[in-house]
């Protein structure tokens, strides 16, 4: 049973803790006081970012096809979840000379790490939110909702799974999971290649590792003929991640009501409509 939680003592203003951390990472936290936190955030977020620009050269916006390129294109992009180092691409690299060349070898990896960056940025940005809003005095949670978020990012269903939500976890893991395997099969493993679908990549690389492992395990299959039903594989796979969002969402707001001492299930059936008679 979730007991009541003490009144809660805001650390400060959630829409600067959060705007500060997607700024800088970390920076949420220092602006709370919490040093130790907020230097965790930014070695981890920013030195993952930077692995991953020095692999690539920092050439990843150049997959972007030229017709597709603006100044706030790869928003659309999980590195845009690290908005200072999104800025730093722009501003060092951004879309290249303007001419091909011939891409690092390693280009494919620091792109998932550039990416990787920008997902872990959003947990840490979900912290301090939270933390701003009822700081240190919070109920008992079965898993910290940033926790939760991160761990349905990185498997979907994994969240629920350790917020003891087994069948939720079971059935998001099966469907998800099972939808961007089937977007593969169609798509004959084209979705697979952040060059060729810069947005499609960018949605399916929310279903986390199960979308990084195939690729990698896959070798990025060359295509060399037309596929049928590639524009559905595409659908498919990124749909896959994009859902994955609101499952991320999900264990975010069941974590949220623990913390905040509120009994999660009542808490859903209260949003239910009435049903009338």
């Amino acid at each position: 049973m979730t007991t009541k939680a003490p009144a809660p003592k805001p650390l400060g203003n959630p829409v600067v803790a959060t705007l500060l951390g997607w700024f800088v990472p970390g920076a949420g936290q220092l602006y709370m006081g919490q040093l130790a936190l907020g230097v965790i955030a930014f070695v981890v977020v920013e030195g993952i970012f930077g692995l991953g620009y020095l692999l690539s050269d920092g050439r990843v916006w150049e997959f972007l096809d030229s017709e597709l390129r603006s100044p706030y294109a790869t928003l659309l992009s999980p590195e845009a979840g690290n908005l200072g180092g999104w800025l730093f691409t722009k501003e060092m690299s951004g879309f290249g000379p303007g001419f091909p060349r011939v891409f690092p070898s390693n280009i494919h990896l620091g792109s998932m790490l550039m990416a990787m960056s920008g997902v872990l940025n959003i947990c840490f940005m979900v912290r301090a939110n939270l933390d701003a809003r009822i700081g240190s005095e919070r109920n008992e949670v079965s898993i910290p909702p940033a926790f939760a978020v991160g761990a349905t990012w990185f498997l979907p269903g994994l969240g629920h799974f350790l917020q003891g939500r087994k069948r939720r976890a079971a059935l998001v893991a099966g469907l998800l999971i099972g939808l961007f395997l089937l977007g593969t099969f169609f798509a004959e493993g084209s979705n697979l290649s952040r060059d060729r679908h810069f947005y499609y990549w960018a949605g399916q690389f929310f279903l986390g590792l199960p979308a990084m492992a195939t690729e990698i395990l896959s070798g990025r299959p060359a295509v060399s003929s037309d596929i049928e039903f590639m524009d559905v594989g595409l659908l498919f796979a990124s749909m896959a991640g994009l859902l994955n969002i609101l499952a991320m969402m999900d264990v975010y707001a069941w974590g949220e009501d623990e913390a905040m001492g509120r009994d999660p299930v009542d808490s859903r059936r209260k949003q239910q409509p009435e049903s009338k008679s």
